[in-house]
């Protein structure tokens, strides 16, 4: 305290201390800015532990990294004022000029608003998570970033889609719990509906045995019955209840392991079936319907006495 007290800051010239303070104030706001989301990173650990599983996860970590990137914005723009009323700047006219452009702006630029507002209720209300699968204005993919500005999608090609928040109304969410990998299988009509639901429920109960695949389905098949009859096929629905993401492996699996199953028993999958009308004349007779078969100039000709097999 000595020390301080003889020492002499007359010698320090006005820009000398007006230097030292900005350094000292952007110091200050560098340190608060990596004190306070230091401590956001640990309530979000916290908040992590508690929800558990990956969907408390992926919540925590998409709504640490916003309030993160707010504590950011918002200490830069306080030490910049500091820094600007310390070099002589007067904040009030600023201040005003900044409140009427950013009414100008609000007006101009009413959409980026809406993404804002729409953004945060898509995290508040925990809509969407980074990694879930979604369906958003028209585009489906899965998430891998959310802002309060767009949402970032990579669909299964591979394609990025930026989604500003203020064009979804609508999100339908494929990875929340559970889900359902719906199967509609097709069969000829000379086939018995009942012996085809059999065979389902065999392969079905095999499948959700089998402890490659027991960990995806989560209950037995669920077989509806009879959908619908098409122009060829009588079409069967039945469904699974799978861990979240897995409706589309499962659904894969079960066609494969069906069409194997239809193969061995001689079940029929239809196929289309054409009936060609040769037309009736005005005498209510039927003109004539000429066929021919022609024979495939690379195979042999038949001997005498064979016939075609």
């Amino acid at each position: 305290m000595q020390y301080f007290d003889s020492f002499d800051w007359g010698r320090w010239s006005a820009p000398a201390l007006s230097g030292l303070r900005i350094v000292l104030i952007v110091a200050l706001a560098w340190i608060a800015i990596a004190m306070m989301q230091r401590a956001v990173r640990v309530v979000r650990l916290r908040v992590q532990n508690r929800l558990g599983g990956t969907d408390g996860a992926s919540r925590a970590e998409t709504l640490g990294r916003v309030v993160r990137y707010l504590i950011a914005l918002v200490v830069s723009a306080v030490a910049v004022m500091l820094v600007l009323a310390e070099v002589g700047v007067s904040l009030a006219p600023i201040l005003g000029a900044a409140g009427v452009v950013g009414l100008a702006i609000g007006f101009g630029a009413q959409s980026l608003v809406k993404d804002y507002f729409t953004g945060f209720f898509l995290l508040f209300e925990d809509q969407i998570r980074t990694g879930d699968v979604v369906n958003i204005a028209g585009i489906g993919g899965s998430v891998e970033d959310i802002t309060l500005r767009h949402v970032r999608l990579r669909d299964y090609d591979g394609n990025v889609h930026f989604i500003p928040n203020g064009l979804i109304t609508t999100v339908t969410n494929m990875s929340r719990s559970f889900a359902h990998a719906v199967v509609d299988i097709g069969v000829s009509y000379r086939e018995s509906v009942d012996e085809v639901m059999a065979v389902m429920a065999e392969v079905g109960a095999a499948f959700r045995a089998d402890p490659v695949h027991a960990a995806r389905i989560l209950a037995d098949l669920e077989i509806a019955g009879v959908e619908r009859l098409d122009d060829s096929a009588v079409v069967l629905r039945c469904r699974f209840k799978v861990a979240p993401l897995q409706q589309w492996t499962v659904r894969r699996e079960f066609l494969r392991r069906l069409k194997a199953a239809f193969d061995e028993r001689g079940i029929e999958i239809p196929f289309p079936h054409i009936t060609v009308y040769a037309g009736i004349a005005k005498d209510g007779t039927a003109p004539s319907l000429p066929l021919r078969m022609q024979r495939d100039p690379n195979e042999p000709a038949l001997a005498a006495g064979e016939t075609a097999s």
